[in-house]
């Protein structure tokens, strides 16, 4: 249950709103228990055995000196005024104390409703900041239709579960406590045998919902699997359909759905078991008080006459629904603990890649970027090892080699997105562990092989990594990418749609936009991971003729196949199976007959 305090923590902010529902529902709560209660001398009057109260003595603030002084209020009414005006007149003050009950508990929902749904936005916002400062390192562990199903499905099961049920877990408890006060006012005896019943009942509904939240916790791992399915198929629809693969697709994912439909069915089925078995049980209270203190007051040896036996199982009868929908509650609780684990498993998760409390800040840099002594290893195989490189201001420095060799993982250790496991990484000979995340990545502009583009205008992805840039800002940009022509012949211009990951452009289209958004960032490092390997010649002649305008008077680390796209570079570095096995300039490296010389002339034959 530590899990329930985790998201209780979510209702600090808002415990004024929590305060007023509260003090609400006590309200609330006072009132039904007056209308009951007034229920009493109004029976009293119609059986013809409520004693006249003639003489009272100082009011002195107790629930004996109130109940005497009400009664003697009613009989002075019924001797003056007789017992039908009396009567209507307890009739009008029930109906007030009902109406007060129904306005304090719709004011108490009045003030929950922010809560609830404040405390849902603020876990949903927790979450998509945590997942914003994880490492990629957890992304490549974790499935991303998993983690959207935790971020979407879960969140929204907590709602529903949890966040739902707070209606019930700040009234009802409030509740049961005032009303079992008044049954314990009103025979002590007979209250402490309904407590002797009452734990039995509740043995017996804890139980069901322990199970409840095991099978919650497999269905909305399910969910998750399917989720992963769906962003898998979409992502790969065209090679699904290439391969004539439909049908296996579609018995993956019907196998799938079929396991998750049982868990769902069984969980639901134990979850509609909350209301009628507390129903039932009550029922059970409800009949064993009802002929044990009817033999009572029939015996002559309770404290209850026989309107205030009926007051009493009408004030009993007030605690069955509260009783009733907290257990409905819990199971509700039970059910959303599987999905809170699962959030909390991403807002717990280690993110080893922070900024130390004393870092530096850092907007430029003056001298180098050096590797020094480098290793890096996924799942204890090295990737990288003893890397050792200079790379001097305003020089391009290009990475080759096959594939696997660690070239892009070189690349991604500059900024940060993985940590190495041994060495370290110096700008202007500090480490980069020392500066600020943000300056560090401020420094850079990264173009990739794949060209992550967002669902947005070409204006807004142009200027995606800056703030308020001018629209001539966006345009220059464009032009220096080669990317200008193409978007004024859109047919909305610079505010065209591109579509999902922007499908709606060619892969040199793509790319060129890619590339403005860097130049308009203007930063001093560019990564460029293999930006021209998927495109054809004419985009690749556009694109390479952009690349060579953006690494103009800037320190470039260029990982590259197409050796002919690198040849102007100050030094090539080989990487083969992790290390630096060859450098130079193209023309030293072709002259060494190496693995340079290999990949050249396999690519030359080609």
């Amino acid at each position: 249950m530590k899990n329930i305090g985790k998201i209780l923590c979510f209702l600090v902010p808002y415990w004024r709103k929590g305060v007023l529902n509260i003090s609400l529902n006590l309200l609330s709560a006072l009132f039904a228990l007056f209308s009951v209660t007034m229920a009493i001398p109004f029976l009293g009057i119609l059986f013809q055995n409520e004693p006249a109260v003639t003489s009272v003595g100082k009011f002195d603030y107790t629930l004996d000196s109130a109940r005497e002084h009400f009664n003697y209020y009613i009989s002075n009414m019924i001797d003056i005024q007789g017992p039908v005006r009396a009567l209507v007149f307890l009739s009008l003050l029930i109906i007030v104390m009902s109406f007060g009950k129904n306005l304090f508990h719709y004011l108490a929902m009045y003030y929950l409703a922010p809560i609830r749904n404040g405390v849902v936005k603020d876990i949903r916002n927790q979450i998509y900041d945590k997942v914003m400062v994880l490492p990629l390192s957890y992304f490549s562990e974790a499935k991303k239709g998993d983690i959207i199903a935790r971020m979407t499905g879960d969140v929204q099961e907590i709602e529903t579960s949890i966040v739902s049920s707070l209606e019930m877990l700040f009234r009802d408890p409030f509740q049961i406590v005032i009303y079992l006060g008044a049954l314990f006012y009103m025979s002590t005896s007979l209250t402490l045998f309904v407590l002797i019943l009452l734990p039995v009942s509740g043995f017996i509904i804890g139980r069901l919902g322990r199970t409840l939240k095991q099978t919650s916790l497999k269905g909305q791992k399910k969910m998750g699997v399917l989720l992963s399915m769906i962003e898998e198929t979409l992502g790969g629809l065209r090679i699904i359909k290439a391969f004539n693969a439909e049908n296996k697709m579609r018995e993956r994912f019907g196998n799938t759905n079929t396991i998750y439909t049982r868990v769902m069915v069984k969980m639901q089925r134990r979850r509609a078991l909350a209301s009628p078995v507390s129903e039932f049980l009550g029922t059970i209270v409800m009949i064993t008080i009802m002929v044990y203190g009817a033999t009572l007051v029939l015996a002559d040896v309770s404290d209850l006459n026989s309107q205030e036996f009926i007051g009493y199982l009408m004030l009993f009868y007030l605690i069955i629904a509260p009783s009733k929908s907290f257990s409905t509650a819990m199971y509700n609780v039970q059910k959303g603990l599987a999905s809170v684990e699962r959030v909390q498993d991403v807002l717990d998760a280690e993110n080893n890649i922070k900024d130390k409390p004393d870092a530096l800040a850092i907007s430029d840099f003056s001298g180098s970027i050096e590797y020094r002594d480098v290793f890096f290893s996924y799942d204890h195989f090295d990737v990288l090892q003893n890397i050792n490189l200079v790379i001097e201001k305003g020089k391009t420095v290009a990475l080759v080699g096959q594939s696997g060799s660690g070239k892009s993982t070189m690349a991604d250790l500059l900024p940060r997105f993985y940590e190495v496991r041994k060495g370290d990484i110096l700008i202007d000979g500090v480490s980069i562990k020392d500066y600020r995340i943000s300056d560090l990545r401020g420094l850079m502009g990264n173009v990739n092989q794949d060209p992550i583009l967002f669902n947005d205008s070409l204006y807004n992805n142009i200027a995606f990594g800056v703030d308020n840039p001018t629209e001539q800002d966006v345009i220059n940009a464009a032009k220096v990418a080669n990317a200008h022509d193409f978007i004024i012949s859109s047919k909305h211009g610079y505010h065209t749609r591109i579509g999902d990951r922007g499908s709606k452009l060619s892969g040199g289209q793509r790319q060129r936009i890619s590339i403005a958004r860097a130049v308009l960032k203007n930063p001093p490092i560019m990564i460029l991971d293999e930006a021209t390997s998927a495109l054809d010649t004419e985009s690749e002649r556009l694109v390479q003729d952009a690349l060579f305008r953006l690494m103009k008077s800037r320190t470039s680390l260029v990982i590259a196949h197409r050796l002919s796209t690198i040849q102007f570079a100050d030094e090539i570095c080989v990487l083969h199976e992790g290390r630096i096995v060859e450098r130079g300039k193209h023309g030293t490296l072709l002259a060494l007959n190496g693995y340079y010389r290999k990949l050249h002339d396999m690519q030359f034959f080609t």
